[in-house]
């Protein structure tokens, strides 16, 4: 257990509940140690899964702890299948629960996380978005009177940690980059992990790291099975760097000196645009709008002609980082002060009455 609220004049006990969805050394335990976390207090050890089979397991230890510990709220994050499982559980005891960053839409019901998304918000008594955007998505599906408008905890992070991690050249002084200009690519999502399309977008990253800049590629767990396991033939040009996935402060330190991040990761678009590098997104959607209306992000889906455009005109773009449209994106959301209001929500809804 720790304490929290103590700023608002009051405290809070609060228990950690890992599910185990994330599990790898580098997608999990990595992350509670640099962020300076304790353990959780319960780790139900999910592993991987079919979605319904991982849902299960987690929704069944979940409610075992819910029933066991009586909380006075649940706090649930993003929109993984933890997220589903958190948000049922709760629910389907008559705990009341609190969806942190909700109301993003997609629009594209094939993935599993537009799913977990709409759950999780429709079953939530307290939703707490990060943007206006979000606000607006929650009013369409007459969600306005649960939904507060606080922030993305993610930029918070990104002022806390980034500073610290941007003053180090450890990790570019290891991958032999110096003062060279570099981008950043990550590929995870099912969509393009097949392996047709992984090798499309291999070959692709060779030619924009041959012909175009570096490339640093942390390779997800999921992506080098595929990679191993279908396309054992393929070898990375000289100047794409794969890597093993990077822990949050190293990934933060390339993100600060990247020019360029290729992604279909929806957290690492909006890293990027904290970081104020340019995104181009392996995806024909996605949830953070913002990042394409103020011109920090584009979309190409995972067609190489359009990869290899993008890049190029990205390369050719004014720097992003300090620009009025990044500034205005900052604020859109939340300035770095999402933590504070969240709590204080969470106070104001669920444990004054209680007192």
């Amino acid at each position: 257990m720790t304490h929290a609220g103590e700023s608002f004049g009051c405290s809070i006990d609060e228990t950690i509940l890992h599910t185990g969805q994330h599990y790898d050394e580098q997608m999990s335990s990595v992350f509670f140690r640099e962020l300076a976390i304790r353990p959780p207090d319960i780790n139900l050890e999910a592993g991987s899964g079919l979605h319904g089979v991982q849902t299960a397991r987690m929704l069944e230890g979940i409610e075992s702890e819910l029933i066991r510990r009586e909380p006075d709220v649940v706090v649930i994050y993003g929109d993984t299948n933890s997220t589903l499982a958190g948000a049922l559980a709760a629910a389907k005891l008559l705990i009341p629960t609190a969806h942190v960053e909700a109301g993003l839409r997609s629009f594209e019901r094939a993935m599993p996380e537009e799913i977990n998304r709409l759950v999780a918000d429709h079953t939530s008594d307290l939703l707490l978005a990060p943007t206006d955007v979000a606000m607006k998505n929650l009013a369409d599906e007459n969600l306005t009177e649960r939904a507060r408008l606080v922030g993305d905890v993610m930029l918070d992070a990104t002022v806390l940690y980034g500073k610290a991690a941007q003053g180090s050249d450890q990790l570019v002084d290891k991958l032999g980059l110096g003062s060279e200009s570099f981008a950043v690519a990550t590929i995870h999502r099912p969509a393009n992990t097949g392996p047709g399309v992984l090798a499309v977008l291999l070959v692709t990253l060779n030619e924009v790291a041959r012909s175009l800049i570096p490339v640093v590629f942390p390779v997800h767990p999921r992506t080098r099975a595929v990679i191993s396991e279908h396309l054992g033939d393929w070898r990375p040009d000289p100047r794409l760097h794969m890597t093993e996935p990077l822990s949050y402060t190293e990934m933060l330190q390339l993100l600060g000196k990247a020019n360029v991040v290729l992604t279909d990761s929806g957290g690492l678009q909006k890293e990027a645009f904290f970081s104020g590098a340019r995104c181009i997104t392996l995806r024909e959607e996605t949830e953070w709008t913002e990042t394409v209306e103020l011109g920090g992000n584009v979309l190409v889906g995972n067609e190489p002609a359009r990869i290899k455009a993008a890049v190029a005109e990205a390369l050719g773009a004014q720097t992003f980082q300090g620009s009025d449209e990044h500034c205005e994106g900052l604020e859109g959301y939340g300035g770095g002060k999402a933590a504070d209001r969240i709590v204080e929500a969470l106070i104001n809804e669920f444990l004054v009455q209680g007192d």
